[in-house]
């Protein structure tokens, strides 16, 4: 074999070893970008409507992978918990989440579970930097005291403690102020006076910023 022929050997095996690199390459950014779109579950195990659509839904994907590291985030946070709570309340959620197929709007109620129970543990696990707390006294009462603390989750939330009961609120949409709701608790503050709705039933309370 002449220079030539060697150098034109040579040649071909550089032009071999770079299309070979090339399609590893290819190859390696298609299974990333894979593994960075699928949900934090496999897919190939996906139980039930549900599951599946996440797993066909980008954005449903990119909220299961969010709530996936909130949760170990907090699962560090209470990792003493007894009984453990978080545990037993995210297969609860689980159960909730699943339960969407029976909705008008499954992908709708899909993506709102997600985005609460985000919220919710952010906020009970003090995940994102709080605002607060403030005490608020109500009925005249300097002794009938609610204390807030507001987050910048997304939706906003507060955690409102009485007594000894705590109740996680949402912001809703409201004409005036702020107002948010829990499951049987309500707050509804503007200029520095909250009206507050403490249990199922329960009359308003006038609550006034300390």
């Amino acid at each position: 074999m002449n220079c030539i022929d060697k150098m034109a050997f040579q040649g071909f095996k550089t032009i071999l070893f770079l299309s070979a690199l090339v399609l590893a390459l290819g190859c390696w950014i298609i299974v990333g970008t894979a593994l960075a779109e699928s949900p934090s579950f496999d897919c190939s195990k996906a139980s039930g409507s549900i599951e599946e659509m996440v797993c066909e839904d980008a954005e449903l994907s990119a909220l299961d992978r969010k709530l996936a590291g909130v949760y170990a985030a907090a699962s560090k946070i209470a990792v003493d918990e007894r009984p453990p709570v978080l545990k037993s309340e995210q297969r609860g959620w689980i159960k909730g989440r699943n339960d969407c197929w029976k909705s008008q709007s499954p992908r709708e109620c899909t993506a709102s579970a997600y985005r609460l129970r985000i919220a919710e543990l952010q906020a009970r696990y003090r995940l994102v930097p709080p605002k607060g707390p403030f005490w608020y006294f109500c009925n005249d009462n300097p002794r009938d005291e609610v204390v807030v603390t507001f987050f910048q989750t997304d939706p906003p939330t507060l955690i409102a403690e009485r007594g000894d009961r705590v109740s996680l609120m949402y912001l809703q949409p409201s004409g005036s102020g702020s107002k948010y709701e829990g499951r049987n608790e309500s707050f509804w503050e503007h200029h520095g006076e909250a009206v507050v709705v403490w249990g199922y039933g329960s009359p308003e309370m006038r609550c006034k910023k300390r």
